[in-house]
């Protein structure tokens, strides 16, 4: 089927207006997919400005695009008007430095400072107890979602060096951009090990099961609970209790203290987490995503709701 002259117009016309553009399901601030996710997470570590498309607000340009690049999916990024790819080869030029050369940062970050990091004296002794050969040094990789990996090895060129209770550390530039402020604890214990606190690390999203929200909806203080699917879907099947995440429920909630309790839920989870995602990373300290969704309440809540 041949491209709509409009549509064909209309794509033309954001790849020549914008460096970066991100053909996705939501907006960079609220992905409403995955994948769409992923590669704003990697976009973000990159480059502060690129312009997103959101394809589901409009249909024509959601399959107009499919045609145009004559790929089946979406996302898709383009980069100075050529098509780049989806999700998973956009993940494969990330790790292999290929998206950075497209962006054209490859090479070009100023040196990185090295952060101030706290190891405490029980971390230290258990680190020593952990280095067997005089080569073995201790490293400590963030991950763009705090995620933390502390692992014995041989450190890597380019590698951010800090020394702490006379314990050196070691992190890629990344990483200790991510590390400032950060402390490590050791803990003894069945359920003990290396604690890492860090200030950068944004709130995280608290996963409640059907049968818990149920619990909370019942008690004396029930939390917001917000469903972030289709008008369609909510036709279909809803818990009673939900708001739709609509525009007014969105000016309801930049109103709100911090410390508001606010559950999100969709079909099965997703789109639910991203949403909640984004609310955690705006300081919202109680922040709630429903697991399994509104199918998860039609099997262990409430069997009269509708399975779809």
């Amino acid at each position: 089927m041949a491209l709509n002259s409009s549509v064909h117009e209309q794509i033309t016309d954001l790849l020549q207006s914008h460096r970066v553009v991100l053909f996705m399901k939501g907006n960079r601030m609220f992905p409403q997919c995955g994948f769409s996710a992923t590669v704003v997470k990697i976009l973000n570590e990159f480059t502060p400005t690129y312009q997103t498309v959101n394809v589901l607000t409009e249909p024509a340009l959601r399959n107009g695009i499919k045609e145009y690049s004559n790929w089946p999916t979406i996302p898709q990024l383009y980069i100075d008007g050529e098509f780049l790819g989806g999700c998973d080869i956009i993940q494969e030029m990330y790790a292999n430095g290929e998206l950075a050369t497209k962006l054209g940062t490859a090479g070009s970050s100023l040196p990185v400072a090295s952060p101030t990091v706290t190891i405490t004296e029980r971390a230290a002794l258990a680190l020593q107890a952990a280095c067997t050969s005089e080569h073995d040094v201790v490293r400590l990789e963030i991950s763009p979602a705090f995620e933390y990996d502390l692992t014995i090895g041989t450190h890597q060129p380019g590698d951010v060096r800090v020394t702490s209770q006379g314990m050196a550390l070691y992190f890629d530039p990344d990483s200790a951009k991510r590390a400032q402020a950060t402390t490590i604890d050791f803990v003894e214990g069945n359920e003990g090990g290396f604690k890492i606190t860090n200030p950068q690390e944004p709130p995280r999203v608290r996963q409640l099961s059907a049968q818990d929200l149920n619990t909370m909806l019942q008690g004396p203080a029930a939390p917001l609970l917000f469903d972030v699917r289709t008008e369609k879907e909510r036709a279909t099947a809803k818990i009673n209790a939900a708001r739709p995440f609509d525009s007014d429920a969105q000016a309801l909630i930049d109103g709100l203290p911090k410390d508001t309790a606010l559950v999100f839920h969709c079909h099965h989870g997703s789109r639910s987490q991203a949403a909640a995602e984004r609310y955690a990373a705006q300081g919202f300290m109680n922040v709630y995503n429903v697991q399994g969704g509104i199918d998860a309440w039609s099997l262990t809540v409430d069997p009269s709701v509708s399975r779809y």
